[in-house]
């Protein structure tokens, strides 16, 4: 058609791609940079005789040329070559302006276009395409509807709400972290010349759509990771570079990288840092894509339970949350099979085994079941080629990595260290001598290894030798496969020579005691407290004059102790006084801090992004360091002294509690919090005795609380007072108490542990001791009388600590205990010392029923007629407004402590699945202490099950008392 035909005719509508092309104008991005830096003008379609070979078809070619009649500049004539640019994604930074690093194919072939797998040449559809954005009436009337004519910047997107990480809640000071160390989120970014040029980690505040987290985010050239804390084995998120399809830099130290359909928001805490990250991802273009899975398919997750897709690719599971996510090369974590067992548990059911973590899988079906068992023990066979030795050592998932580095399939062991370690590890404990530790190779050194010698590698190995050698290594020290020659060798010469992570056993400071307890213990089956006492330098042969301790182990039939004690007999331990570190000050850096469950952020500015973590596990002591108008807790770590401080003193204990809340072994109530000085780990030592224990103790006016950290174990309190005697050893980091003819030895971690407690310990005895035994019941407002004392202590203990007790009063406790917990109890009922395991739980049961019995009737003798009559109604809706009637008629005194006793045992039969104590059963038990000679009456049973049933009908309804919003408050 001539071009002047169309004159007179209405400008023709664009196709959809122009349309989207003209809407794409000049956005606030004001550059595309392509990976080799040059510009690309992605605004129109450009002919091209060497990029895209794209035949049109005839239709639309047609079509074609009828929208472009009148418009000559802009026809694409029928079968040219047309190259498309993908327009950049419309996002904003906060200041308007942002770089766009268009990595869009990150292949080999990086010099090819740069989209056009991403987005080829759409065909002309009679459905208009999609807008990202919506244009207003104004906008669209400034639309050219000429498909190349120029476009005007007339499309103004809303800018995107900036995202911000959480405001600081606590000013922090703590000792200036070196960059060099490596402990420290501080430092920039490092990069790593030993595997690539682009390697870097950091801490990086992150957000996947609205959810934000702080994680701790490393690349290695080939694989970008995210972790919760930096001692974790296992990601939250992971994914291949060849993934990345955009990476742009922001402003404020963000940056965004694009997958196809999802994108992550990074914040770094400074300019250097974010560059550092984008200079790295852009330099790592091209990289080869992980090789094509040999597996995949849908499992059912446990722990927590929930679908995911799984793909077996080289020697690594990649399990992603979903199939869209796997398309997208987006994983939630992966597997490698060189440290991984898997075993089948039960119908469709399978388990992959490693040293950190088991995972839980279930398939669709039983076939789905087997290809999953053949293909991943497939792969694990081909991962793993080694002697027998090896093989059985390997069962242990933890011997399945080195010791000191983590390397998979260590095939070298220290026979005298306990650990299994790498070829590279071996080479730096053979330097450290003999006398340290003594290298043997699992497949050549056939001879050496015995069969109790690989017994007590596959039982303990390197899980009880890190337990040792390994209790108090900070997460920033721990090396990696990749260190360095000389990294390695420090890291292992002072794990090993100097003892700087050790356990010291408590008793280190005396050796004749520590060689004492030597012999004592080799006479039993704790191999890891005998591996904690030799690292502690306790002596085989004491001296002529006394048997050695392998013969002592020997004569006790203990052949894993003699082993190990054979290889250790003339080894040298790290001295004491090698195992403190000489820390240089070097200045305080004032931080603003912020909690997050478990993990404490760091940041250098209120609203900025973290450039540091710290594990609230890692935290061995508090101090509560308030005084005026100061309102200030110090926090210790086995490296770091943290001071937290705020401006009023609620804040601060909201901060100061939670992480006590996080650090002790077990849950706390709430009274046992009030008025503590002072949190700590440590070794405790009673008496004259060599036993010791790992607690937490908790420092309170008045007393000392004691919390096993073994499961199961009650907490004791220690009651001190004025004439309570004290005494610091400083040398020993030991403080010795004395009390009522109780002598207790408490050995802390670090001197300043040590030292601010003794500091403590003369306001803590000086001031007046605060009961804990708060009572968990309130009478209703309305209702007047009182409970005795005894009675309330007793109902609070039992709900506090026995609701899980099996049989819990129909058991019989120990007569003289339950003699002298009721005459303790009657005297003095807060200071009662009442014990928290199952027996101690029943004798206290036991004395609240001899409290029961010895009472005045509660429900007298002469009104018990009245009560029959009413247990006699046929309907419980009868049978319960006489219930009511009748104790409104028992004396104030009596009517609370029935109340609150049938309250109580309501409590306790809602446990029934656990303590089998059913309401039935509760009122087979109380009806004799009752009723008394009505307790055979069938009727007057089941008044007294229906008292515990019904207690909030018969006690607290309006007719018992006037306040009817004023409940009981139980704990469970």
């Amino acid at each position: 058609m001539p071009s002047t035909a169309c004159a007179g005719m209405a400008a023709p509508v664009p196709k959809p791609r122009s349309k989207f092309m003209q809407g794409m104008g000049k956005s606030s991005i004001d550059s595309n940079v392509s990976l080799d830096g040059s510009e690309i003008n992605s605004r129109k379609p450009e002919v091209n005789s060497q990029v895209v070979r794209t035949p049109m078809d005839p239709h639309r070619a047609e079509a074609d040329s009828s929208l472009n009649d009148g418009h000559e500049d802009s026809a694409v004539p029928v079968g040219a070559e047309v190259k498309f640019f993908r327009p950049p994604p419309l996002f904003t930074s906060a200041a308007g302006e942002g770089e766009m690093l268009a990595l869009s194919v990150w292949t080999k072939e990086s010099n090819s276009d740069s989209s056009s797998d991403e987005c080829p040449p759409t065909p002309v559809s009679s459905q208009p395409e999609k807008f990202p954005f919506q244009l207003s009436d104004q906008q669209q009337n400034n639309v050219s509807p000429v498909p190349n004519a120029p476009v005007h910047n007339t499309i103004q997107t809303k800018p995107a709400k900036t995202k911000k990480p959480r405001a600081a809640t606590i000013r922090v000071s703590r000792r200036k972290q070196s960059t060099g160390s490596g402990g420290s989120g501080s430092q920039s970014w490092e990069t790593n010349h030993r595997e690539s040029a682009v390697a870097c980690s950091s801490w990086l505040d992150v957000w996947k759509g609205r959810k934000h987290n702080v994680l701790w985010t490393t690349f290695d050239g080939q694989l970008m990771s995210l972790w919760k804390k930096r001692t974790d084995k296992f990601t939250e998120y992971v994914f291949h570079v060849s993934s990345i399809t955009n990476v742009r830099q922001q402003d404020k130290g963000r940056f965004s990288i694009y997958f196809r359909k999802k994108h992550f928001e990074f914040m770094a805490h400074s300019e250097d840092m974010q560059k550092g990250w984008v200079t790295s991802l852009h330099t790592s273009r091209g990289r080869e894509p992980p090789p094509q899975p040999q597996h995949q398919g849908s499992l059912i997750m446990k722990e927590p339970r929930t679908k995911v897709y799984a793909a077996i690719c080289g020697h690594n599971l990649w399990i992603y949350n979903s199939k869209e996510d796997f398309n997208l090369g987006l994983g939630m974590t992966l597997v490698s099979m060189n440290v991984a067992s898997v075993k089948e548990t039960g119908r469709r059911h399978f388990s992959l085994i490693t040293p950190y973590k088991t995972f839980n899988f279930s398939a669709d079906s039983s076939r789905d079941l087997t290809t999953w068992l053949n293909k991943l023990n497939e792969v694990i066979r081909s991962a793993l080629s080694c002697s027998e030795v090896a093989l059985r050592l390997w069962a242990s998932p933890w011997n399945k990595v080195c010791a000191d580095c983590g390397s998979s399939n260590p095939e070298w062991a220290s026979i005298n260290l306990l650990v299994v370690i790498c070829e590279a590890c071996a080479g730096v404990h053979r330097s450290m001598g003999s006398n340290r530790s003594k290298v043997r190779s699992l497949k050549m050194d056939s001879k050496v290894w015995t069969e109790p010698l690989i017994e007590l590698f596959v039982i303990y190995g390197n899980k009880a030798a890190n337990n040792v050698w390994g209790h108090n290594m900070p997460a920033a020290e721990q090396i990696l496969p990749d260190a360095s020659q000389e990294e390695r060798a420090e890291f292992i010469k002072a794990k090993y020579c100097r003892g700087l992570y050790r356990k010291a056993h408590p008793l280190i400071s005396n050796q004749t005691l520590l060689n004492k307890r030597l012999y004592e213990v080799v006479c039993g089956v704790d191999v890891e407290e005998t591996l904690s006492l030799l690292c502690s330098g306790a002596k085989v042969h004491a001296g002529p004059q006394s048997p050695s301790a392998i013969s002592l182990a020997e004569n006790a039939g203990q052949a894993l102790q003699t082993e190990l004690l054979r290889h250790n007999e003339y080894t040298e331990a790290p001295n004491m006084d090698q195992q403190k570190q000489t820390v240089e000050q070097i200045g305080l850096e004032e931080l603003h801090g912020k909690l997050e469950d478990e993990r404490f952020l760091f940041s250098l500015e209120n609203e900025s992004a973290a450039f540091d973590v710290l594990d609230l596990r890692e935290v061995i002591s508090i101090f509560n360091q308030s005084a005026g108008q100061t309102h200030e807790f110090k926090m210790l770590t086995l490296t770091d002294s943290l001071s937290c401080s705020a401006d009023g003193q609620d804040s601060l204990l909201l901060h100061m509690l939670h992480i006590i809340r996080v650090v002790m072994p077990g849950p706390l109530a709430d009274e046992e919090l009030e008025g503590v000085m002072a949190v700590s780990r440590l070794s405790l030592r009673e008496g004259s005795g060599l036993q010791h224990a790992e607690v937490w103790a908790s420092l309170r006016p008045g007393e000392m609380l004691i919390y096993p950290t073994l499961p199961h174990t009650p907490r004791s309190v220690f009651p001190m007072n004025l004439h309570t005697q004290y005494s610091l050893h400083s040398s020993e980091n030991t403080i010795e108490l004395t009390a009522a003819e109780k002598t207790l030895y408490l050995k802390f971690e670090r001197d300043q542990s040590c030292s601010s407690w003794f500091n403590l310990l003369p306001k803590a005895v000086s001031s007046q001791r605060k009961s804990l035994q708060r009572s968990v019941y309130k009478l209703p407002a309305g209702m007047s009388g009182r409970v005795p004392p005894e009675l309330e202590r007793c109902f609070s203990h039992i709900t506090l600590y026995g609701l899980k007790v099996d049989g819990l009063y129909r058991r019989c406790g120990i007569a003289t205990k339950i003699s002298r917990l009721a005459e303790q109890l009657r005297s003095a009922p807060a200071d009662a010392v009442l014990g928290t395991g199952d027996q101690d739980v029943v004798d206290v049961a036991g004395a609240l029923k001899l409290f029961l019995r010895e009472m005045q009737e509660i429900i007298p003798s002469s009104e018990r007629s009245e009560w029959v009559k009413a247990a006699a109604h046929a309907h419980e809706t009868q049978r319960v407004p006489q219930y009511r009637s009748l104790v409104k008629r028992l004396t104030p005194d009596n009517r609370a402590t029935l109340a609150a006793l049938c309250g109580h045992l309501y409590v306790v039969q809602l446990h029934s699945q656990v303590n089998r104590m059913t309401a039935h059963n509760l009122a087979v038990v109380f009806v004799p202490t009752l009723f008394q000679e009505l307790a055979m009456n069938t009727d007057v049973v089941r008044l007294t099950k229906e008292l515990i049933v019904h207690h909030t009908l018969v006690f607290l309804s309006k007719e018992v008392v006037q306040d009817e919003d004023d409940e009981m408050i139980t704990v469970f």
